[in-house]
């Protein structure tokens, strides 16, 4: 993809201000890294604060159309999560499967009150959408927020910097959500991230959204970060890339995201692929999503090879790098039940050689959500 067919967020001129590495991005010019390094964003995100660019992600409202009916029956029956029993003022988790059970993506929906905003991965944004449209649109209108910015404040500092701007926001807990007007600018808060830290993202019109990230930049303990830091923190978090842990062949319980899947939904159904989920919630699957921490230095990347003791292939990792806040490699992948409970020594296939690992909890790295 050539540099001018990229799209750009609100906030490309200003990372090119700040030095930032541009690389192309699920269709857009995004910032990997600045001039203090990936190491040094990672570890100010964990100590105090970070300001990411996520504008690239998708937003979409859902409205109920007068006499479709619920809009939460509406959009379950396309997602996997209780969206009926989401309050007003709260956020979830959910999952997009196909009639197989596979994930053809994760996202968050936000109840708040008259309708759903729904945050979606930008590789699949238009999928999405379309898939939307396809399936509940008789019901729901749906609109594409596309020309509004988003970005993520994440880190233990993260509460205090967004207080001087809104000073409600200490009472917030882990996703929670609510509309505040911010510089002058009306935005949409969740308390959430995909970091492992305490954060918030904010959903800013696009011509506001430089004016905020810059005013939360000025303030001492907040620093920007990029994509480069986005992967290694979410990856010590425990936390799946669509695309890389999670896709159309991995199925929630494979994934290790049951948790996600409310207990009226595991029982009634109702989604693509439910009867897949439900068997495999009661049979188990015969492959899991683990965490591996091999020996030494050396990382093992995505596509390497996972073998028993005894040489024999059992899965594949999916996420692999280094952990700056453990200081050595980690990775995520599949491997086959047998072999996945934590403290089964592995054999990682690395440029040809073996190296040696373990199975270990995820996530790497304890969360810090404010409950």
């Amino acid at each position: 993809m050539i540099e001018s067919a990229l799209k750009r967020t609100p906030l490309h001129n200003l990372h090119l201000e700040l030095g930032a590495k541009m690389v192309p991005f699920a269709g857009y010019d995004m910032p990997v890294q600045y001039p203090t390094g990936i190491l040094t964003e990672h570890l100010q995100t964990r100590r105090q604060a970070g300001l990411f660019d996520v504008s690239h992600m998708g937003q979409l409202r859902l409205t109920a159309k007068p006499g479709g009916g619920s809009l939460a029956g509406a959009l379950e029956r396309v997602v996997t999560s209780d969206i009926a029993g989401l309050a007003p003022g709260r956020t979830r988790y959910a999952l997009f499967t196909n009639e197989s059970g596979g994930i053809l993506d994760d996202l968050m929906v936000s109840n708040t009150g008259d309708h759903l905003i729904l945050v979606v991965n930008a590789a699949c944004k238009e999928a999405d959408e379309a898939h939307l449209r396809a399936h509940i649109s008789e019901e729901v209108e749906i609109e594409n927020l596309a020309t509004r910015g988003l970005l993520a404040l994440q880190g233990p500092a993260a509460v205090e910097a967004l207080a001087r701007l809104v000073p409600d926001c200490r009472a917030m807990r882990f996703m929670q959500s609510a509309f505040w007007t911010i510089e002058g600018a009306r935005c949409f808060v969740t308390r959430s991230g995909y970091t492992g830290e305490d954060g918030f993202e904010i959903s800013v019109p696009g011509d506001a959204a430089e004016g905020l990230a810059r005013r939360l930049l000025s303030m001492p303990e907040v620093k920007p970060v990029g994509l480069g830091a986005r992967d290694s923190l979410r990856l010590e978090a425990g936390l799946c890339l669509y695309g890389h842990d999670i896709d159309e062949t991995t199925t929630p319980i494979e994934a290790g995201l049951a948790w996600s899947i409310g207990e009226r939904r595991r029982r009634e159904g109702g989604f693509p692929g439910a009867a897949i989920i439900q068997r495999q919630l009661w049979d188990g699957t015969h492959r899991r999503r683990i965490g591996i921490l091999p020996e030494g230095r050396q990382p093992a990347r995505e596509h390497t090879e996972i073998q028993n003791p005894a040489g024999q292939r059992v899965g594949e990792v999916t996420s692999g790098g280094f952990g700056p806040s453990l200081n050595g490699p980690l990775a995520m992948g599949y491997a086959e039940t047998a072999a996945a409970a934590p403290g089964h020594p592995l054999r990682l296939i690395v440029r040809g050689k073996p190296l040696a690992a373990k199975v270990v909890p995820l996530p790497f790295v304890k969360n810090n959500y404010k409950r």
